[in-house]
């Protein structure tokens, strides 16, 4: 069953986030990922959800979304977009 894994970040520093865009995106694929959204146009309809950039990926699975969320390549990543950002990441799985 697919994995998606959902980011709604807040970017305080735009060209900092830059550098972790480009090096988040090669682990994403080298971990069986790949973009669904990134960044579009998006509006709250419904709740309290302050939307900033939204990013879905989809995974093959749940196992190795969260396997790329936790791999020493993607922390480095990570690291870069903590110093540039804040936001929430979560990944749920898919309908089988």
């Amino acid at each position: 069953m697919k994995a998606y894994v959902i980011v709604n970040v807040a970017i305080r520093d735009a060209e900092r986030y830059k550098d972790y865009v480009k090096a988040a995106t090669p682990t994403v694929a080298a971990h069986g990922g790949r973009y669904i959204v990134r960044g579009g146009r998006a509006e709250r309809l419904e709740g309290s959800l302050a939307v900033n950039r939204i990013v879905v990926l989809e995974f093959p699975s749940y196992a190795q979304a969260r396997n790329w969320y936790h791999s020493p390549d993607y922390q480095a990543a990570l690291a870069i977009r903590q110093s540039c950002s804040t936001g929430d990441l979560v990944v749920v799985e898919g309908m089988p």
